[in-house]
């Protein structure tokens, strides 16, 4: 098992770097306290589902330096592989996120003392902890996405497998379907409905999706269809994208619309891409 502890500076990232983490198949738990970590990795080591884990740890679990050099002296004596992600920000800038968000530093809790002292005191706290981290992300220019970035260019074993595709078939008479991201309309290719053979049948049998692609229109508009679908994808990838959502629409959404999102899915799924398929309308 692979063991990330994240730990770093109130307001500097560390969800946003989690949600990255996860995003990229990690499975990631929040707020840990940093003596518990060595007891929650022995129980997970020897299952199979979790074979790469990033913990978050820091002030709000009362986190003190000596808690992470505890737990990561433990830990490197067993054969857990961990290592330190420090999530790292600038103190003017954390001081410009607390007032946006009005949110309390965790230091601040007893009143003792102003938001800027309880920066200042943080960074002073964990200035050995980032000192001695494998990684130290700085976030200071850095937006949600380019954070996200940041994450998957640096731990994405395969990039590619970074962002979830969902392709879906459609028909537009049952309704446009929502959080779509790409569609594409095919009602302009031939259609199998009017074939009585075909009729009954959907875009999921080799009669109809030889049908549908027999005929050069269909041929030329797959060729830019998947140029453009081969351009657009790496560029949500490098967007930070979680999830896109491409939909194919024909007039029911059983022939054409169904022909063309398994096509598009199999080409993606070739391509190395994590790929899911969906015909929304195939049993109407």
């Amino acid at each position: 098992m692979k063991l990330l502890i994240i730990t770093g500076l109130s307001g500097a990232g560390k969800s946003c770097v989690a949600d990255a983490f996860e995003d990229i198949g990690w499975f990631c738990v929040d707020n840990l306290p940093a003596k518990l970590i060595p007891f929650f990795a022995e129980r997970l080591k020897t299952d199979s589902d979790y074979k790469k884990v990033a913990v978050v740890t820091d002030i709000r679990a009362g986190l003190t330096v000596e808690d992470i050099n505890s737990s990561v002296e433990e830990l490197n004596k067993s054969d857990i592989e961990t290592q330190l992600l420090f999530v790292d920000c600038k103190q003017d800038v954390l001081f410009t996120r607390y007032k946006q968000t009005r949110r309390s530093h965790p230091l601040m809790k007893k009143r003792e003392d102003s938001l800027t002292e309880a920066i200042k005191k943080e960074i002073l706290i964990f200035k050995t902890v980032k000192n001695n981290a494998d990684y130290v992300i700085d976030t200071t220019g850095f937006s949600v996405l380019s954070t996200k970035q940041r994450i998957i260019s640096t731990f994405s074993e395969n990039r590619n497998k970074s962002m979830h595709i969902h392709c879906m078939s459609f028909g537009f008479k049952h309704g446009i379907p929502e959080d779509v991201d790409f569609m594409f309309d095919v009602r302009f290719l031939p259609n199998p409905f009017y074939v009585d053979e075909l009729k009954p049948l959907t875009g999921l049998d080799e009669k109809v999706s030889s049908f549908v692609m027999d005929n050069q229109l269909a041929a030329k508009f797959e060729k830019h269809l998947i140029n453009l679908i081969d351009f657009i994808v790496p560029e949500c990838i490098n967007e930070g994208r979680g999830q896109l959502v491409i939909a194919v629409g024909c007039t029911g959404g059983h022939h054409r619309s169904v022909t063309f999102a398994e096509r598009i899915a199999n080409h993606l799924i070739n391509s190395g891409y994590y790929v899911s398929v969906n015909h929304r309308d195939i049993e109407k």
